[in-house]
């Protein structure tokens, strides 16, 4: 069984999206289960990789100040793999993943600075071999940056049952 198919696992979950620090004790008072369950809940969670507990830092506040969505079209395809190598280990990209239409990758990138990010484009990923073609979109403000919304997964499960 899945953590996202359990209600306990859920309640967990969410608590934890709130205060990444919250007790066992805090949380075992919250939904009114034994400690020593929600330790035993929390281990699957982690062993499992349902949960990672990070610090989330905003970027603005430490100096990274160009922030971007890199569009990557790679030729021949052949490359792809080697590429997406490559681009994970830049340190400056924090999402990378495959996508559908006119290109074939897209990077969330965070820089210090626009010659941090010119620097980045022009010096790494344009000479890697294999980037054909790309298009960066700046992001002028982030209005949203959140985790993903428990609810919406656990609907999503309840429609596959």
């Amino acid at each position: 069984m899945s953590a996202l198919d359990d209600e306990l696992d859920y309640q967990i979950l969410k608590l934890l999206q709130k205060d990444g620090r919250m007790s066992f004790t805090e949380i075992s008072k919250e939904i009114n289960v034994a400690v020593s369950t929600i330790r035993h809940r929390y281990i699957n969670l982690i062993e499992d990789g349902t949960l990672q507990i990070i610090g989330r830092v905003d970027p603005n506040k430490i100096g990274f100040n160009a922030y971007a969505s890199v569009l990557i079209s790679v030729k021949p395809k052949s490359y792809m793999k080697t590429i997406f190598e490559e681009l994970t280990k830049l340190p400056e990209i924090s999402f990378l993943a495959s996508v559908s239409g006119d290109y074939d990758i897209e990077a969330n990138i965070m820089c210090r600075d626009m010659e941090h990010l010119n620097e980045l484009l022009g010096d790494k990923i344009h000479a890697m071999e294999g980037v054909f073609d790309t298009k960066t979109n700046m992001y002028m403000k982030i209005y949203k940056f959140a985790q993903p919304d428990l609810e919406l997964a656990k609907l999503s499960s309840k429609q596959h049952e």
